[in-house]
């Protein structure tokens, strides 16, 4: 009986991890869909977010946290939008293979210039730790339970965006079929920068709220891409409820994996699932299979 909460403990924090892996995917995802190629600059986004919350609550902004979320955000979004201005706008029509070697040379850009303005090293927000909240046995932290508001709100504001708006209608009209719908009348460009603002700001608020439960180090992002590239492999490359649903399952399987292996080995378990996804399916990267 008293290994109950230490399970109970576990199946939470998988729920955790996974709802912030979600939000990952959903971002990834997103892209995707309106333009039919994997964003693997998508872990630097995250990475960037987190770090813009640290750059707004030090000196010399020293920003408290209720207005330092809003402005990382916004930088955050401004990113995303640059990065498509920047690469991806003239290689519209390039193939997939042309924008993933693209996106990979931007990841690799945008890591090193984190670690050449911030270091290396693992830093943390300096938040006095709290004692948890204790219910059946599990202990939630206040950074948890902030993670178990925002991340649903979230969620549901993208519901609302993508199957109740304007835009989301736009966006997946463009997913559909980008030339019809530019003949149809839609603002391709408007729309797709759009689909930029919604990927970073979920990329951004995803990587907040891990850093705020965690640290932040500028190769978070290449780990999270991977967790949320493997939720987008488990709910369907363009699917944006396959991908909420596949991060569920990674934060879980990490999670739960704990209990037979050593929590070192963790971040293994998506890389794990991604690897044996890629084997059978290859070609989700650059292009339809073709024999």
């Amino acid at each position: 009986m008293d290994s109950i909460p230490y399970y109970l403990q576990t199946l939470l924090n998988g729920v955790l991890a996974g709802s912030i892996y979600a939000l990952f995917a959903m971002g990834l995802t997103l892209i995707y869909g309106v333009l039919n190629f994997v964003n693997f600059a998508h872990g630097e986004l995250i990475m960037w977010g987190a770090y813009f919350l640290y750059l707004a609550m030090a000196e010399p902004l020293a920003l408290p946290l209720w207005a330092a979320v809003p402005l990382a955000l916004a930088m955050t979004a401004l990113l995303g939008a640059a990065m498509d201005f920047a690469v991806f706008r003239p290689l519209r029509r390039a193939n997939r293979l042309t924008l993933l070697i693209a996106a990979i040379g931007l990841s690799f850009f945008l890591r090193n210039a984190a670690q050449l303005f911030w270091g290396a090293q693992v830093r943390t927000y300096g938040f006095e730790i709290r004692q948890g909240y204790r219910w059946l046995g599990m202990t939630l932290t206040p950074q948890q339970l902030a993670i178990i508001i925002i991340a649903p709100v979230c969620i549901f504001g993208v519901y609302l965006l993508f199957f109740k708006s304007r835009t989301g209608k736009s966006m997946r009209a463009l997913a559909d079929d980008l030339d019809l719908s530019r003949i149809s009348g839609i603002y391709a460009q408007k729309v797709i920068l759009s689909a930029w603002l919604v990927s970073s700001l979920l990329a951004g608020v995803g990587g907040i709220l891990l850093a705020l439960d965690t640290n932040l180090h500028p190769e978070m992002g290449v780990v999270n891409l991977i967790k949320a590239f493997a939720a987008t492999l488990i709910g369907g490359v363009g699917n944006l409820w396959g991908a909420l649903i596949g991060g569920l399952i990674i934060g879980l399987a990490e999670n739960v994996a704990v209990l037979f292996i050593s929590p070192g080995y963790k971040d293994a378990v998506a890389f794990v699932i991604m690897v044996l996804i890629l084997l059978a399916r290859p070609y989700v990267v650059v292009g339809r299979r073709t024999d």
